[in-house]
């Protein structure tokens, strides 16, 4: 649920030597700002759709811009206590969210650059919400008990913010020009109703929307269902027209390596897949076996065949979470022809081969994607007929 601490960003970067034996071929590359680090804060969907944002920016010859998360995270923290708050604490107060929540506090409140607002006001030099976040859920719990949405109550909120995030600003000066957060907004030119969410289970009838069913979703974002494949197409037909695609799924299994700079969905159930030593090899092994072996990274092995059915079990047996929301930027391929979606995360640049990014097999997205986040116009003409966008 997006709650990646410190200490699970590295336990899940410490799992083994450097795939030097990955070698990869760039296809398409999307421009991108520099990788940003969440730190200690569940905000991997702020930071993934903040750089999504800034990557539009640069599509639309606006210029490179470096945008404030935490002015939008702290609008994020409001309307969820207003939320869970009118549904009798039945609503989520955790720290984590989807893209949509971005949209939504980008429209209310505008944005500001990060040299404004970097939301760290207190004795840290990285971001950290462990104490900001139990505030929240004590604050709220308390608010429900006395059944009391005062004026002080607000006050209350505001100021827990003010604290940890620093006081937003009414206006400031950036680049010579006076703005208001959301003066500045408009002077981006970025408009939400552009952007649109995309997923894929056969649950839910094709084409249409539905309210897709997973924690951080608490606004109840409708989403558009498509096939698995014109899912996929999509990715491709944005990134090689000079789109990038905002990403969120599931990273929490071990094919998922950051120190590696890798995210894999290997075969093993079936040695038929693979030839010469490694077959010969495998057909000694057991699966649980055979994935020690594929996951020491050493070289690519053979990727399984993701159907709708294998996604659709994935998802409903909770073995694919909505864990983690990066950033897709670029199309790459293996030495063996594998192709790859290039990722921006948000665990910042060290310990990991690629500089904060990493390559995620196309298996391992047809498997693990909960949906994506494009600009309409990144989107196929006749699938965007189906899905009635104009």
């Amino acid at each position: 649920m997006k709650t990646f601490l410190l200490s699970c960003v590295f336990a899940c970067m410490a799992s083994g030597a450097m795939a030097q034996g990955y070698q990869f071929t760039d296809e398409v590359k999307v421009p991108a700002t520099s990788v940003k680090n969440q730190a200690a804060s569940g905000t991997c969907w702020c930071f993934a759709t903040t750089s999504f944002m800034e990557s539009e920016l640069l599509r639309m010859g606006k210029g490179e811009y470096d945008l404030s998360e935490m002015f939008i995270v702290r609008q994020k923290y409001i309307n969820q206590m207003k939320d869970n708050y009118l549904r009798r604490g039945k609503g989520n107060v955790g720290q984590g969210s989807l893209s949509p929540t971005w949209m939504h506090a980008f429209e209310q409140v505008g944005i500001v650059p990060e040299e404004v607002y970097h939301g760290i006001n207190y004795d840290s030099d990285r971001h950290n919400h462990e104490e900001l976040a139990s505030y929240v859920e004590s604050i709220s719990e308390t608010a429900i008990k006395l059944r009391s949405n005062s004026p002080e109550y607000q006050e209350l909120v505001n100021s827990l913010f003010d604290i940890y995030f620093g006081k937003v600003p009414e206006k400031f000066t950036y680049q010579g020009k006076e703005y208001t957060p959301k003066s500045f907004a408009a002077s981006l030119g970025l408009d939400m109703n552009n952007y649109v969410e995309l997923t894929s289970f056969t649950h839910q009838p094709y084409y249409q929307k539905f309210d897709i069913e997973v924690p951080d979703n608490w606004e109840h974002q409708l989403m558009y269902n498509l096939p698995l494949d014109e899912m996929m197409q999509t990715m491709d037909y944005a990134l090689k027209n000079g789109y990038s695609v905002c990403w969120d799924g599931d990273v929490s299994e071990k094919g998922f390596s950051f120190i590696n700079g890798v995210a894999i969905n290997p075969e093993v159930n079936s040695v038929d897949t693979y030839s010469g030593t490694d077959r010969a090899r495998f057909e000694k092994m057991n699966p649980n076996e055979r994935l020690e072996e594929v996951y020491k990274f050493e070289h690519p092995y053979p990727e399984v065949n993701v159907t709708p059915e294998i996604r659709q079990k994935g998802y409903e047996t909770f073995v694919t979470t909505d864990d983690h929301l990066m950033h897709i930027t670029g199309i790459t391929k293996d030495q063996n022809g594998t192709k790859y979606y290039i990722t921006k995360n948000s665990w910042g640049t060290e310990r990991n081969r690629f500089g904060g990014y990493l390559n995620m097999s196309e298996s391992f997205v047809k498997a693990k994607t909960i949906y994506i986040l494009v600009h309409k116009d990144a989107i196929p003409k006749e699938i965007k007929a189906k899905l009635g966008i104009q």
